[in-house]
């Protein structure tokens, strides 16, 4: 098959852009107002985009609390969504009004950054604050705004449980991070393997 975005001649009964472009790592992020309101929220569009420095950035659809906060107070914090707290995690995608704890209407705890005022998720099992750098409002092939944010951070400070790191390296599949796939789907990491680049 072959199809035009724009024209969603796909003759399916959903678009499989999501479906094709996957895993995502799922960005958890916490925010915090300039007036002490704590945000917690889900993004899909969320990866590591470089490693010297460390930089990480999530995309939102509309200008949410998420983007709003990491604004006005120039921190976030990206928090691992692992099996255990997937459904912890859907619950804080629930639209709430403005100004309502997500994380206190999803029954989680929240755990005190080192260098950032938002809070991590206590139960994450990793979690990188981050300073803000930049917002860029996304557009398309024409020039047109589109009505997505990109909100870009360096990663000042890393947290991972203890129980993850094992000679030296952080065992990832003994997390079970998950990963969004298109759809309602999500994947979680059960596997790994090693496989050398050539020389």
């Amino acid at each position: 098959m072959f199809y035009e975005p724009r024209k969603g001649d796909h003759g399916l009964p959903h678009d499989p852009f999501k479906a094709l472009v996957t895993p995502r790592p799922i960005g958890w992020i916490t925010t915090q107002s300039a007036s002490g309101a704590v945000n917690l929220a889900p993004f899909s569009f969320f990866n590591a985009f470089q490693s010297r420095p460390h930089l990480v950035g999530f995309a939102s659809d509309g200008r949410k609390d998420s983007v709003v906060f990491a604004e006005e107070t120039k921190e976030f914090v990206c928090n691992l969504v692992t099996e255990d707290l997937l459904h912890e995690m859907s619950r804080t995608s629930a639209p709430l009004p403005r100004g309502q704890n997500e994380m206190e209407h999803a029954g989680l705890e929240p755990a005190p950054s080192r260098l950032v005022k938002p809070p991590r998720v206590a139960r994450a099992a990793a979690a990188l604050e981050c300073r803000w750098t930049q917002t860029i409002h996304l557009h398309d092939a024409s020039g047109q705004p589109s009505d997505a944010w990109l909100v870009c951070g360096e990663v000042i400070g890393v947290y991972v449980d203890d129980r993850f790191v094992k000679n030296g390296r952080v065992d990832t599949a003994a997390m079970r991070v998950m990963a969004r796939l298109g759809y309602q789907d999500y994947s979680v990491v059960e596997r790994t393997f090693e496989l050398q680049r050539p020389r």
